[in-house]
């Protein structure tokens, strides 16, 4: 099933685990919308990141939100961690880019579904707008939470496809209840670091 379904991405690096304070801290920013917050995390995910040997260069994209959701929410809460994040570095070390990549389609709530399920959701919703920014670059790929990579494995499948050359992921959060064996799956590829 590994070798089968290998992520796209390179390597996924998170902050710490999907509940207690981290978690409350998400939900205050994303559904409280609490915007200190964001500053917070973005520094939470500039800790996750430093030291792990991501190329000088890297282009910072954040996953796109489908765009009633969006309006709904008044943010995405990946593109504000993302330029939170990019605040912290030195200038022009890091380019932030949120127009390359689109959500095409709504999709229904990841919650609840099982593995498969989860990939046929999102599965043509992302589309490459300007691949020609992208073309030969390395990616990070940033979201607030990551629980079975499924979201961020369909991104960087697209983002592969218009020629990138390769794509990080890093989140503040990874869900460690429902993923299970999984996250040992993902390891075992080059996979999953985090801080607790």
């Amino acid at each position: 099933m590994c070798r089968r379904a290998a992520p796209r991405f390179r390597k996924a690096l998170s902050y710490g685990a999907y509940d207690g304070a981290l978690r409350e801290l998400i939900h205050l920013f994303k559904y409280n919308r609490v915007k200190p917050a964001g500053r917070l995390l973005g520094s939470l995910l500039e800790e996750a990141v430093a030291g792990t040997g991501l190329p000088d260069s890297v282009l910072l994209i954040p996953v796109p939100l489908w765009r009633n959701k969006r309006h709904t929410r008044g943010f995405n809460q990946a593109e504000a961690i993302a330029r939170a994040f990019a605040s912290l570095k030195p200038s022009g070390s890091i380019q932030l880019d949120t127009s390359s990549l689109a959500r095409t389609r709504e999709t229904a709530s990841q919650t609840g579904l099982t593995r498969h399920q989860r990939r046929a959701n999102v599965r043509g919703a992302f589309a490459v707008i300007k691949p020609e920014k992208i073309r030969g670059r390395s990616i990070l790929l940033v979201d607030d939470v990551m629980t079975t990579g499924t979201t961020v494995n369909e991104c960087s499948r697209v983002l592969l496809r218009a020629g990138a050359k390769e794509v990080f992921v890093a989140t503040v959060a990874r869900a460690t209840k429902e993923v299970g064996s999984e996250l040992a799956m993902t390891a075992a590829h080059g996979g999953v670091q985090g801080h607790a």
